[in-house]
Formats: structure tokens, C-alpha cells, sequence
């Protein structure tokens, strides 16, 4: 049947499917071109409502494999989910399936900078993207390369403030600056930077300050080791995709085969990323640079769920201006329906939304904050759906007979860990299939809620799922080669302070100041009665130290990475990933196995990212299986939802939280060098006067704030049923430390108000 036959027959279809939407979602659906902004409160059913637009759209447009709907979004699994609802609605009108794509963001890029390698500024040979790790290590080496280019900044980093002379004191400040401080500015500022189209030159240009000089400089050292291996990184990938697209042949070409560009989670894109999709989106008939360029794109997303800003390139304020933008042309779609929550849980989100805004309005007075700061939230109101809703079970009903929501303010923690327990059995004997989740800011939390339940979960039979102790065992490449590098060069400060790293993370020593340990690595492997007395602390890490270190003299080489489990304290499933590492590199090396090949091969493996973990059991609906306790990150919650959620542990110290500056960098000032730098570059962007570092240190606590206040309403808003929420009297100061108690710990502002309103 010719395609302009077709398009009478599909309209009752395309109807009916438009039909399953509610009010909210049906914009997207009528979209007919043009730009499109689409804010979604949690629950709306965003993605839901771009598949059956996007599906609409096909076969409205008739679209085909050289016109096609590019679907982007953030995440590889975000990818599959989306394509999958795609075609199931495809497959629903009889729609032949190759009328769109569906891309990351970075995935999308490279494809248009690999089509064209001669315009994209890559190597005409392989261009190899390197890994998180392999940038890691990339940055640290730019830092070294960088101290010894410039040597009089770096002895006035030095110096700093409050300086002696003493030998011990150089060698710390040292440690620190080589490990931590330039490490870090780098991480930021390159990130910063580069996802938002600035050169070191435009860096250097700002007259930004002292701290923008050696981002400049770290930056510029960074790109070009990048370069002299060869490589890419991600931000790479989009101005290579640019640099493409500046050809007017070329970008016609994609905007010819791209009838319209559907964007996910469009609150998490980057500056760079937004104007790539803003090209493939133009009219292939109107110059770039037009200022009436008709763009058929469709950004949907919800920006009081940008929870990543603070350590991703991301920054929701870019997408609030979009939305602006669109709402005066009168192109901007509210989902503000949500059938996910019943209303009490719904209201308590609201209640934490509007107060938090009201209390940042207060504090912020200086008139610099009140120009420069956007509030935490957009007013965007969860609203229930309406009666004759399509949604199955929407808004449910509550469980324990009252709001939905409950607050309780236990003693401790053990007792806020037994309360979780003696409510879970409750809810579990009246329904057993309730899916339930334990959502915690810190890792470290997570580990106590499950060791404190573990006797428990045997007596009564509910399994526990700790998502991180699955996530962990992923990391065993990673333990293994800082073991190997440690034992082969222990007098290395960087090897032994990763080492000190892994033993704190994994709460076998006390938290101490491991730059001062790391610095004098011979004094503190083994000190002569000259030395000062290590400390009790120091002591058991320098025990821990020197067992590994005796290993490597007593057992045979291959039975080392099972001994560095016995010492890290694996569990059984991450025991059973280190023997899977151990035999692996016995294969791999036969002949040739030694510490240096060991090291190199899981170099290798590390920065290739291409080792699986041992996993016990199917890992489909893993996360919300009925009648388990999941725990759970709050950042790993985004996206998901239970019918039960425990949210314990809601101080003030974390929600809204203050950055924490440690002593060991206080000689560099009364601030971090690493938002400093990332603050300063993101006024750079906006066009905004840049702030001095003590100005611009507290721009970022407040933006840090008002990341940690959207990642309480993010966990909020994933319980469906029932939503606990607690915070302690007495808890530790450092979760590494159960034993530093800080009683009387004040509670969560928001949480406290809304206490009051229950």
C-alpha cells in the first residue's frame, strides 16, 4: 500500500493511542513541530508519554530510516528502556520500526564525529576514547607534568598561608597538593570547562584570579597528553560533532535524515550537548546562525529531580531557561499529574518543595547570591490524576490507615535499624508481596542498616538486597592493582596513601589525616626511636600495611588477591569476583607472571572497564522485587519507586549539609579549590561578573544545598504507599566511625517543618 494511503487508516489509531495519555502527556502527542519544553513532576509519566509521542509522530510524519525521530536520552539503560516502549506502540499500529533512533547523548556524538574524521579534528586513525579510569590517571599525570612546568606557582602553593619551613610540614603540603588539590581542580575545571565550549585561552582571558591561571594551566597540559596518546574523551566526542556540523554540506545532511529530536532527562545535558541537538534539529534550508531557525525538538524533563550537577557537567539551569523561553511563546507543557503516590506522600513533597524555596529566600541577602542564585525548585506543584484516569491503581491508597506518611525521631541508630525491622514485618504479614526499600545519602549507611538487620533477615526470612555490596564487587579490579602497586613500591606516597584510601573506605582503620601518614611513607612503615609514636589509629592501619607487605615474602604470587580479600574483609560474593580476577590473570600471564605483568594487565583491566563481577542470582527487577528489602543510594533510586520507602538518617549535617573543608588544605585558604574553580568558570559562562574565591566557595555551598534538598525530594517522591522518614538523636559524626557520636544531632530543617504539619 503506497505511504500516502496509509495515513487515513492509521488516524483512528493514532487517536486511540493519543487516548491513553492523560491531558499532560497528550501536548507532546498533538506536537505538529517547533520547539517543545515539557516539565514533569515525579511520577507524570514523562517517558511513557514520549514513547506514545514518538510513535505518533512516525506515523503522523510518515517518517522512514532516512527521515527519522532521533530519541536521545542520558543513560545506556534509559536507551533500551525507551526504544522498548517505542516499538511496542510501533508494533501496536503495524508501523514499520525503522522510523526513529534512539541515542545516549554521547553516543549520537561520536557517530557524527566518526562519519567525518577529516572535519572533526580527530586522528584519521584509531581514536580511542578513554575510560573514567584512564582519564583519572590521565589527570594525575597532567598534575605532576604541571608541577614540575611551573615551579615558582607551585612553591607558592606551597608556602600558602602559615608556613614554617619545617621539612615534615613541606612533605604533607606536598602530598596533599600532588594527590588531592591539583587532582581535583583539574577534575573540575576540565570537566567544567570543556563540556561548555571554553578553551584554556578562554580561562586565562577572564582575569579570573590566581585559581582560573592554573586551571588554565592544568587544562592545557591535559589536552595535550590527551593528544599525544592518541585519545578522546567524552566531552571530545560532542566539539567533534560540532566541528562536523560547522560544515554546511555536511549538517545539512543530518538535518535532512532527522525530521526531529526527542530529548530525555533533558535537565542533566550540558551546554555543548544542548546546542549539538539544537543543529540536528534546525531546518536543513536555513543558515545556523538565523535567528528565526525553526528547531522541531521536544525537551522533556524535571528539574527538581537534578541531582547530578554538583559532580557531572550538568547544571538544570540551562534547562530552566529553556523552559522560560518556551512558556513565552506558549510552548511550555506541565505534567504537574502524577499517579504514583497516594496524596498524602504527594503533599509532604510539596510541603518540602515550597519550604525549601521560602528558607533559601530568606538566606539569601547579599545581593551578589540574590542575582546570581536561581532557587532549589521550580514551582511545580504534584497534583493527583483525575478519576477516569487510564493509569491502573493510580494515587493508591495508603498503608497503616493514615496520610502515607509517618516521622519518627529515634535515639540512635541501632534503634532507628530495629525500627525499620519491626515496621517491615508488620507490612510484610499483612501483604508479602509489597516491594520496600531502605533509601540512605552514604554508602557507609547502607553497609550498618544491613549488618544491623543481618541477624534479622536470617530469623525471619526476608532477604536483604544491598545494591552497593553489589556494586562493590565491580570495584575489585580497582583494590587489586592499588595492592600490587603498593606492595611492589611501598615507599611511594601515592601508592601508600591509595592503599590508606581503600582501608578507610572500607571502615578497617579509623578516619585520621592520611596525608600526614602518606607523606613519610619510611617513618611510617618502619619508624626508628627517633621517629615520633604513630598513634593508636595509625598503628593498626601501619599493622594492616605490613601484613600485605609480608605477604608478598611468604606467599606465592597467583594466592596474593585472595589474600588481599581476607585482609579487606570480602564478603562470599566478592570473594568469589577476586578468585575469578586471580584466575583470569593466571591465564593471561602463563609464562610471563610477576608483579609488574600483574600490575600492567590490571592496569588494563581497570581502565578498559571490561570485567564482570560475580553475580548470585538473575539481576532482572533485581532492585523492587516483592517481599525483599532493597537497600539503596538515593542517587541509584532516581527513576525507580517502591510501595514502602525508609528514608533514615535526615540531619541537618547532610540535608542541606555544609562542605566540609579538611585541615590538611586549610594552608591553601578558607575554601576548595575545586568548586572555587568550577563556580568561577560557570559565571564565566552565564556572563556574570566572577566572583572572588571566598564569594565564589559560598555560590557553591549554596548550590550544593539546594542539590542535596532536590535529592531528599527525588527520594521522597519513589515511595508509592507509604513513605517513613527518621532522624536520630544521637549519630556519628563520620560513618566511618560508628563510634564518634554527636548527640542531640540537629534535624533536617524541611523535615523538621514538616513534622509539624502531620
Amino acid at each position: 500500500m503506497p505511504q500516502s494511503e496509509l495515513m487515513p487508516k492509521l488516524k483512528p489509531e493514532l487517536e486511540a493511542l493519543r487516548n491513553t495519555l492523560r491531558v499532560g502527556q497528550q501536548a507532546m502527542a498533538d506536537w505538529g513541530g517547533g520547539e517543545l519544553a515539557v516539565a514533569a513532576v515525579p511520577g507524570a509519566g514523562k517517558s511513557t508519554g514520549m514513547a506514545v509521542a514518538a510513535a505518533i509522530s512516525i506515523g503522523k510524519f510518515q517518517l522512514h530510516r532516512n527521515k527519522q525521530l532521533a530519541i536521545v536520552t542520558f543513560t545506556r539503560s534509559a536507551v533500551s528502556n525507551i526504544r522498548k516502549k517505542v516499538l511496542d506502540n510501533l508494533k501496536g499500529l503495524q508501523l514499520p520500526q525503522n522510523g526513529f533512533s534512539v541515542n545516549t547523548l554521547h553516543g549520537l556524538a561520536f557517530s557524527i564525529a566518526n562519519s567525518h574524521r577529516e572535519l572533526s579534528g580527530f586522528s584519521l586513525g584509531d581514536t580511542q576514547i578513554i575510560s573514567e579510569a584512564q582519564k583519572i590517571r590521565l589527570i594525575r599525570q597532567a598534575s605532576i607534568e604541571w608541577l614540575r612546568e611551573n615551579p615558582k606557582q607551585y612553591q607558592q602553593l606551597l608556602e600558602g598561608r602559615g608556613f614554617d619551613g619545617e621539612d615534615t610540614e613541606r612533605l604533607r603540603r606536598q602530598t596533599v597538593l600532588r594527590t588531592d588539590v591539583l587532582p581535583g581542580l583539574a577534575r573540575e575545571s576540565i570537566a567544567t570547562a570543556k563540556s561548555s565550549g571554553l578553551t584554556p585561552a578562554d580561562l586565562r582571558a577572564a582575569n579570573g584570579g590566581e585559581i582560573l591561571e592554573i586551571a588554565a594551566g592544568l587544562y592545557e597540559t591535559y589536552n595535550r597528553l590527551l593528544s599525544q596518546q592518541g585519545s578522546i574523551d567524552y566531552d571530545d566526542m560532542t566539539l567533534g560533532a560540532l566541528r562536523v556540523l560547522d560544515n554546511d554540506d555536511v549538517r545539512q545532511f543530518w538535518q535532512n535524515r532527522i525530521f526531529a529530536v526527542f530529548e530525555d532527562e533533558a535537565q542533566d545535558s550540558s551546554p555543548l550537548q544542548t546546542k549539538l541537538l539544537e543543529i540536528l534539529a534546525g531546518d536543513p534550508n536555513q543558515q545556523p546562525e538565523s535567528d528565526s531557525t525553526t528547531l522541531n525538538l521536544i525537551r522533556v524533563g524535571d528539574p527538581n529531580q537534578a541531582i547530578n550537577s554538583t559532580f557531572t557537567t550538568a547544571d538544570p539551569r540551562f534547562f530552566n531557561e529553556f523552559c522560560d523561553r518556551c512558556d513565552l511563546q506558549a510552548r511550555l507543557s506541565v505534567l504537574d499529574r502524577a499517579g504514583r503516590s497516594t496524596a498524602g506522600i504527594m503533599a509532604a513533597a510539596n510541603f518540602v518543595l515550597g519550604w525549601v524555596n521560602a528558607d533559601f529566600q530568606k538566606r539569601q541577602q547579599p545581593q551578589d547570591l540574590r542575582n546570581s542564585l536561581e532557587l532549589p525548585f521550580r514551582l511545580q506543584v504534584i497534583h493527583p490524576v483525575d478519576r477516569s484516569d487510564p493509569q491502573p491503581n493510580a494515587n493508591p491508597t495508603p498503608l497503616g490507615g493514615g496520610s502515607g506518611v509517618e516521622i519518627e525521631f529515634p535515639p540512635d541508630i541501632e534503634q532507628t535499624a530495629a525500627s525499620i525491622g519491626a515496621r517491615v514485618l508488620e507490612l510484610l504479614a499483612a501483604q508479602p508481596d509489597l516491594s520496600l526499600a531502605v533509601l540512605v545519602r552514604q554508602h557507609n549507611q547502607g553497609r550498618f542498616i544491613c549488618n544491623a538487620l543481618a541477624d534479622w533477615s536470617k530469623q525471619h526470612g526476608i532477604p536483604i538486597y544491598d545494591v552497593e555490596q553489589s556494586d562493590r564487587r565491580s570495584r575489585i579490579p580497582i583494590d587489586a592493582l592499588a595492592v600490587l602497586q603498593f606492595i611492589d613500591r611501598p615507599h611511594s606516597p601515592d601508592n601508600l596513601k591509595a592503599i590508606l584510601q581503600i582501608l578507610a573506605e572500607r571502615q578497617l582503620i579509623k578516619p585520621q589525616d592520611l596525608n600526614a601518614l602518606a607523606s613519610l611513607p619510611e617513618q611510617f612503615l618502619y619508624p626508628n626511636l627517633l621517629d615520633p609514636k604513630l598513634s593508636p589509629v595509625a598503628k593498626a592501619a601501619q599493622h594492616i600495611c605490613m601484613g600485605l607487605l609480608k605477604a608478598r615474602l611468604e606467599l606465592p604470587l597467583y594466592n596474593l588477591i585472595a589474600f588481599m580479600g581476607m585482609t579487606l574483609g570480602y564478603d562470599q560474593g566478592e570473594l568469589a569476583t577476586a578468585d575469578k580476577l586471580s584466575d583470569r590473570l593466571t591465564q593471561q600471564l602463563v609464562g610471563d607472571y610477576n608483579i609488574a605483568s600483574s600490575i600492567e594487565a590490571l592496569r588494563d583491566i581497570v581502565e578498559s572497564e571490561n570485567f564482570e563481577a560475580v553475580e548470585e542470582e538473575n539481576l532482572e527487577g533485581r532492585y523492587m522485587k516483592g517481599g525483599q528489602l532493597t537497600v539503596i543510594s538515593l542517587h541509584k533510586a532516581k527513576g525507580l519507586d517502591w510501595d514502602v520507602v525508609f528514608m533514615p538518617f535526615l540531619h541537618e549535617r547532610t540535608f542541606p549539609g555544609k562542605s566540609f573543608i579538611p585541615e590538611s588544605v586549610k594552608f591553601l585558604g578558607d575554601y576548595a579549590l575545586p568548586e572555587v574553580a568550577r563556580t568561577q568558570i560557570r559565571a564565566l559562562l552565564h556572563g556574570e561578573n566572577i566572583p572572588d574565591p571566598q564569594t565564589a566557595w559560598e555560590r557553591s555551598q549554596m548550590l550544593k544545598q539546594a542539590e542535596e534538598y532536590r535529592l531528599l525530594y527525588v527520594g521522597m517522591t519513589r515511595a508509592k504507599r507509604l513513605l517513613w522518614l527518621s532522624a536520630c538523636q544521637s549519630v556519628p559524626f563520620n560513618w566511618n566511625n560508628l563510634d564518634s557520636r554527636i548527640d542531640s544531632a540537629p534535624i533536617c530543617p524541611a523535615i523538621k517543618a514538616l513534622s509539624n504539619q502531620i
